[in-house]
C-alpha cells in the first residue's frame, strides 16, 4: 500500500473552539446530573464485563473516523526521516509517560494533596498516566500544518506511533500504575486495548481501503462528512462522564484547575525538550515542528475510554483525562506560535 497525503484541513468551528464546548458539556452534563439523576444511573448500569455499552459506542464513533487518515504504507518512509523520529519516539513512548507519572505523584500526592479528596489522589494520577501513555493520532495533522511541517514525516511518524500502540500501550500503563501502588486490572486493561486500539484499527483500516477503491475524491468526501460524528460523539461522551461527575465537581471546584498543571507542564516540557533535540541532531525545522508537537500530544480519546472502562465513570481518573480535552487546544497552539517565532533562532545552529 502506497503512502498517501491527504491535506490536513484547517480547524473547523469545533476544534478551534474545542476549549468552550468542553466548557459547555461539563455544564450541560453537571446541570442533567442533578436534574435527571435517575436516567444516567440507568445509562450506567448498561454494562458488559466491565464495559459500559453507550460509552463503547461513543468511543468508537470518536475513534474510528480520526484512524481513517492513518495509512500504514507510510512505515516505508521511516528511514528518510530518522533523526526525527527516534527524537520523537524518545520522547513519547520513554520520557512523557514517565514525566507525566513524575509529576502527578508530586502534584497529586504531595504539592496539592491538602485541596485535593484524598480517596481520589491515587486515581487522579491513574488518570494523568492513562492520558500521556499514547500520543495523539488525529489533532497532530492540524498542528503540522499550521506550523508547515512536513506532510510526508507527519504522516510516517503518526502511522508508526499507532503501531506502536497496539503493543505498548497495555504494558506501559500497567508498569507505571503499578509503581504508583495502583492496582492493576489486567483483564479490563487488556480488553480496553482490544476494544479502543485494535479493533478500531481493523475497522478503520478495511473502511480505508474501501473508500479508497472508489477513488481519492469520495475518499476525502468520506473524512469530510463522517469528521463532526467524531467531534459529536467526543462531546456526547463528556456530557455522560460529567453527569456522573458533577456532585463532586460542584463540592470541589478547584480539582480542575489543580489537574491542570501537571498536565500544563508535562506538554511544555516534551514539547521544548523535543524541538531542542531535534535541533541538536541537526534535523529541519519542519520535521522538528510536527515532531515536538507530535512528542507532546495526548491521545485523550483513548484515555477517556480506558480511565471510564478501568475505573468508571465517578472516578478521578476520568475526571482527570478530561481536563487533558480542556486544555489541549489552547496549550497545543501556544506550542504551534512559540516553534513558528523561534524559527530564526532555530536554524542559526
Amino acid at each position: 500500500m502506497s503512502a498517501q497525503i491527504q491535506a490536513a484541513p484547517a480547524m473547523n468551528l469545533f476544534e478551534r473552539y474545542l476549549s468552550v464546548w468542553v466548557a459547555l458539556c461539563i455544564a450541560i452534563g453537571i446541570l442533567l446530573g442533578q436534574v435527571v439523576p435517575g436516567v444516567f444511573r440507568v445509562i450506567g448500569g448498561l454494562e458488559i464485563a466491565r464495559v459500559n455499552l453507550p460509552v463503547g459506542l461513543l468511543i468508537w464513533v470518536m475513534i474510528i473516523p480520526m484512524l481513517l487518515r492513518i495509512d500504514f504504507g507510510a512505515l516505508g518512509q521511516v528511514k528518510a526521516h530518522w533523526r526525527g523520529i527516534g527524537v520523537t519516539l524518545f520522547i513519547n513512548w520513554l520520557v512523557k509517560p514517565f514525566s507525566m507519572a513524575l509529576l502527578g505523584w508530586l502534584f497529586i500526592r504531595y504539592l496539592f494533596a491538602p485541596w485535593l479528596p484524598a480517596d481520589q489522589l491515587e486515581s487522579y494520577i491513574a488518570g494523568l498516566i492513562l492520558l500521556a501513555a499514547a500520543p495523539c493520532t488525529a489533532m497532530v495533522f492540524v498542528w503540522s500544518r499550521l506550523t508547515n511541517g512536513d506532510p510526508y514525516f507527519t504522516l510516517s511518524q503518526v502511522a508508526l506511533n499507532d503501531a506502536i500502540m497496539i503493543f505498548a500501550f497495555a504494558p506501559i500503563v500497567g508498569l507505571l500504575l503499578g509503581l504508583s501502588s495502583i492496582t492493576v486490572p489486567w483483564a479490563t486493561l487488556l480488553t480496553s486495548v482490544v476494544l479502543y486500539i485494535v479493533v478500531p484499527v481493523i475497522l478503520a483500516q478495511l473502511w480505508r481501503k474501501a473508500l479508497l477503491r472508489k477513488g481519492q475524491t469520495a475518499f476525502d468526501n468520506a473524512l469530510t462528512k463522517i469528521g463532526p460524528w467524531s467531534m459529536a460523539a467526543l462531546l456526547a461522551t463528556l456530557v455522560l462522564l460529567f453527569a456522573f461527575q458533577g456532585e463532586a465537581i460542584l463540592q470541589q471546584p478547584l480539582v480542575i484547575a489543580l489537574l491542570a498543571v501537571p498536565i500544563l507542564i508535562q506538554v511544555l516540557f516534551n514539547s521544548a525538550l523535543a524541538y531542542g533535540l531535534n535541533r541538536l541532531v541537526g534535523e529541519k525545522h519542519n520535521i522538528a515542528c510536527p515532531s515536538s508537537l507530535i512528542g507532546a500530544s495526548n491521545f485523550f480519546e483513548l484515555a477517556v475510554a480506558a480511565a471510564i472502562s478501568l475505573f468508571g465513570f465517578h472516578s478521578g481518573a476520568a475526571l482527570a483525562t478530561v481536563v487533558g480535552v480542556l486544555i489541549e487546544v489552547p496549550v497545543m497552539l501556544l506550542v504551534v506560535r512559540v516553534v513558528n517565532r523561534s524559527k530564526g533562532w532555530y536554524e542559526r545552529a
